[in-house]
């Protein structure tokens, strides 16, 4: 396979200096001394003005000469090529592409949408110019095929793979380095550099979004409500224990699984406990 390579091209300047001379010489001669044969040089000098190119910072200018590719031009300034060439700009700058969010499936079959944010920049001018019809098109479509594998790799949260070491969701960095090597080693056969990629956007699709919303607010609630169990066990224990040290109250197991079960409705209520004030005994 051919790799680019540099093309030294000609000082425009000095070239259009001659190119004058062509021109304004035998136009002299045509005038006044009606030597019509100098039309010919003219004619020529006209043409040579053909291959005065400029190539502007972080532009090049591919040069195919009928059919063979003769190198690139990457150094910006006035040059001259042989006006037989033909000339084709592709530039160097960085782009970016902030694709739309697209509907996808990940790993456990769940649609999800997403869409990422790609900058790259064409590294390798020959293979952007002849390895594919149109490198700007290939990248969002390569893009969009990256993004559709990804997702099938990982499950957008842990909910249905529990085993899931990693997510979309929490993956990171990480997630976003697995994509960009599948976007360079999708890239490289039209010589586009990959210089960052990563997730922009991540959600489930419509049809599921409300389903899953109740279900990761269950999960919270379990979570919480897990933790105000842990913590109101370990209260009433600590409560038992002082005020057994202390002798404030002696307790048979009846007392104290009535005052275990009155601390545990208080501690484990969402809402404010209504104290009842009892000026009998603990059974009236």
């Amino acid at each position: 396979m051919k790799e680019e390579k540099t093309y030294l091209p000609i000082s425009g300047y000095m070239a259009l200096f001659f190119i004058f001379l062509l021109i304004a010489l035998p136009a002299l001669g045509i005038i006044f001394a009606k030597m019509f044969l100098l039309v010919i040089i003219a004619a020529i000098g006209l043409f040579c003005l053909g291959g005065l190119i400029i190539v502007n910072p972080n532009e090049s200018s591919v040069l195919i000469l009928f059919g063979a590719y003769k190198g690139t031009i990457k150094k910006n300034g006035f040059f001259w090529v042989n006006p037989f060439f033909n000339k084709k700009r592709i530039s160097l700058r960085a782009l970016n592409i902030d694709s739309d969010p697209i509907k996808v499936n990940d790993k456990v079959g769940n649609p999800i949408m997403i869409g990422i944010v790609l900058v790259w920049k064409v590294e390798n001018t020959y293979k952007a110019a002849f390895e594919v019809d149109d490198y700007a098109h290939f990248v969002t479509i390569q893009s969009e095929a990256a993004i559709r594998k990804l997702a099938g790799h990982y499950p957008y949260d842990n909910f249905d793979d529990a085993q899931a070491e990693m997510t979309l969701r929490s993956g990171g960095e990480e997630v976003n380095h697995k994509l960009e090597e599948e976007l360079r080693e999708r890239l490289a056969i039209a010589g586009i550099h990959v210089i960052e990629s990563r997730i922009a956007y991540l959600a489930y699709a419509s049809e599921i979004a409300s389903a899953m919303l109740r279900r990761q607010q269950a999960t919270a609630i379990v979570a919480a409500r897990y933790k105000i169990v842990e913590g109101a066990v370990s209260m009433v224990e600590m409560a038992l224990e002082q005020l057994s040290k202390k002798e404030i109250i002696e307790m048979d197991e009846e007392k104290r699984a009535t005052m275990v079960s009155n601390l545990m409705v208080v501690l484990c209520s969402d809402k404010d406990a209504a104290p009842v004030i009892n000026t009998g005994t603990l059974h009236q």
